[in-house]
Order: C-alpha cells, then sequence, then structure tokens
C-alpha cells in the first residue's frame, strides 16, 4: 500500500463514519454502552464525530507530508490501548497505519466494540489492511511498542518492553484557567471540558486555577446545563462517595448537586470533584502551571488568551497532530 491508498481508507472511512444512518448510529452506540456503561450514546457520538475531523484528506497530506514515511515498512507495532473514553486508541491506531507499519493491538476489554467497528470497516473499504491491522490478546514478537496506562501500569510496561523502542505514557489530566472577567456563555463552554466523557478523559478539567477571591456562585450558576449527569448511576454513586468523605473530613467545598469544587493542590480530582487553586498574579499563575508541566496534557483559557492554551469547548476535539503526552507518535515510527 502507498502512503496515498493508506491516507484514501481512512478519508473513506471518515465518509462512512459521518454517513452512519440513525438506525446504524444507535445501534453502534448502544452495543458500547452495553459492553461499557460509561459510554452512553452521546459519549459514542462525540468520539465518533472527533475522529471523523481527522479524516480529510488535505489534514492527513499535510499531516503526514512533515514526515518521511515509507511505502515499504515490515515493522511491527505493539499498542495497549486504554478504554477510558470511546476510540481513545483510535489515534495510535491511525499512526501506525499511516506510517506503513503493521498494528498488532491488544484491546482495552472497556472499548472493543468501537474498536472492532473501526477494524472491520477500514477492512471492508480498503482489503489491504487486512494485512497491517491485528487485535491480539499477547503482545509479542514486536518491532515498537506504544502503551497508555496509569503511573503503576507504566512501570510494568518500561519494563517488560525495556529491549524494545517504546513510547510509555502515563496519567495526565488538564486544567483551565479563570481569569475572572469570563462571560456566562464562555462559562458554559468550560463546562464541556469538565463533563464531557463524565470526566475520565486525560483532556477532561479536572484543575481550576482562579485569580484570588474569586466569586465561584456565577461559574456555578453558568453549568446547570449538566445537571442530567447526576442521573447517570455510575457517576452519581461517585458523587455520593466523594461527598460523604469530604463531609466526615470536613473538608470545605462548594456543591452543586452533581458536581463539588474544593481547594486542593493536587492536579487530578474524583470523577464529580473539581480541584482548584488560588493564583496571585501571572508571574504567580505561570510559576504554578511550569511545575505541573509534566502532567497536564492540555490548557483551556477563555478564548484561548492565556499561552499555549486553547478555547474553552475545545479540549475534546485536538488537532490530529496534538500527540498525547506531546510525545511525537509518527516521529517515533518514522525513525524505526
Amino acid at each position: 500500500m502507498t502512503l496515498e491508498d493508506r491516507i484514501s481508507g481512512f478519508v473513506q472511512l471518515g465518509k462512512k463514519i459521518k454517513g452512519l444512518s440513525a438506525d446504524e448510529l444507535t445501534d453502534l452506540a448502544d452495543k458500547a454502552r452495553n459492553e461499557n456503561p460509561w459510554f452512553v450514546p452521546e459519549n459514542t457520538r462525540m468520539a465518533l464525530q472527533g475522529i471523523s475531523k481527522f479524516l480529510d484528506k488535505e489534514v492527513l497530506e499535510k499531516w503526514t507530508s512533515q514526515y518521511g514515511l515509507s511505502d515499504s515498512s515490515t515493522k511491527k507495532i505493539g499498542v495497549a490501548m486504554a478504554g477510558n473514553i470511546p476510540l481513545v486508541g483510535f489515534h495510535d491506531l491511525l499512526c501506525v497505519l499511516l506510517s506503513g507499519h503493521q498494528l498488532v493491538a491488544k484491546l482495552s476489554s472497556q472499548d472493543s466494540v468501537l474498536m472492532k467497528f473501526i477494524k472491520d470497516s477500514l477492512i471492508e473499504i480498503c482489503p489491504a489492511f487486512g494485512d497491517k491491522l491485528f487485535f491480539e490478546d499477547r503482545l509479542k514478537s514486536l518491532d515498537g511498542m506504544i502503551a497508555t496506562g496509569s503511573d503503576n501500569t507504566s512501570r510494568y510496561f518500561e519494563y517488560y518492553f525495556r529491549n524494545i523502542p517504546h513510547i510509555i505514557r502515563k496519567n495526565r489530566t488538564s486544567c483551565g484557567v479563570i481569569l475572572g472577567e469570563e462571560t456566562p456563555d464562555e462559562f458554559r463552554e468550560l463546562g464541556k471540558d469538565i463533563f464531557s466523557y463524565f470526566g475520565l478523559g486525560c483532556r477532561n478539567v479536572s484543575k481550576l486555577f482562579v485569580p484570588e477571591n474569586f466569586d465561584f456562585i456565577p461559574f456555578l450558576d453558568n453549568l446547570e446545563s449538566f445537571q442530567p449527569i447526576i442521573h447517570h448511576h455510575k457517576y452519581a454513586n461517585n458523587y455520593d462517595y466523594q461527598k460523604s468523605i469530604m463531609l466526615v473530613n470536613q473538608t470545605h467545598f462548594y456543591d452543586t448537586g452533581y458536581l463539588m469544587l474544593t481547594e486542593n493542590k493536587n492536579l487530578v480530582s474524583p470523577i464529580s470533584v473539581v480541584y482548584y487553586e488560588s493564583y496571585t498574579d501571572q508571574d504567580n499563575l505561570n510559576s504554578k502551571l511550569q511545575s505541573h508541566q509534566e502532567k497536564i496534557q492540555c490548557m483551556v483559557s477563555a478564548k484561548g488568551w492565556y499561552k499555549k492554551s486553547i478555547p474553552f469547548g475545545d479540549a475534546q476535539f485536538p488537532e490530529v497532530s496534538d500527540y498525547a503526552d506531546g510525545i511525537d507518535t509518527l516521529a517515533f515510527l518514522t525513525a524505526l
């Protein structure tokens, strides 16, 4: 397969996703939810919308033109995929196949339905992918490895794949920067970054940096449209559990009935909780963010005013060149 063939296959995949009928989309979303109760239909639709954004001919050609991709790659690349949000392993699949290598993926048991749909669709569109794309229970005899997991599992991955080139990703999260002059609409956009996928993704905002003496009430009042999230039983269980812990520990927190905010210097908050930390001025803010740089996946701010941040509401729609952990996956694959 030439690079042109591979790009064409993914472009056709994008068209298929966009062209799914209402019944086809409902059937796929229902199967995904039956496998993983966190994958409610609106989250599956959002994930499909996000990846279809990548699958544009001009986007893929511009992106891949920056690398010396081969048409005769023979490397066998293993990918251990996460399953915290729908199709979270798709970008690695895209990178490996566009690079011309063979992909051998171990799927998460929490996200096999959607990934198998992608595989079956790709091979139906372009049968040559059948020699390049495999899902296996065990990863062995590899030339390279990409794995995503927690800080604990990353140590296991680092040891187990120590003798081959690898990318091992660890826990990351995202944060929001509030200036104190945001509009109600901007706060609602920030709500999307907090609540999408129930807060389970590394691009979900779990920590807010706010100016001293920030009034949280207008911010929280503008999150009311997200209130129905509490009707999801798993989310509600997490909310009740976290609230009971804070009450027992007499921790000060703001409570909307579906989200809690509490002051905490840590970056990663539990589901249904967002941490916040105050800053005194821009230098103080810069210093706080710099100290967490290795753990931040992305930053959001109103209209993207803060340096290297993106606008509120855009966290779950990265560009195709926005690599997890800031590690250039295509450069890694090209160098093998």
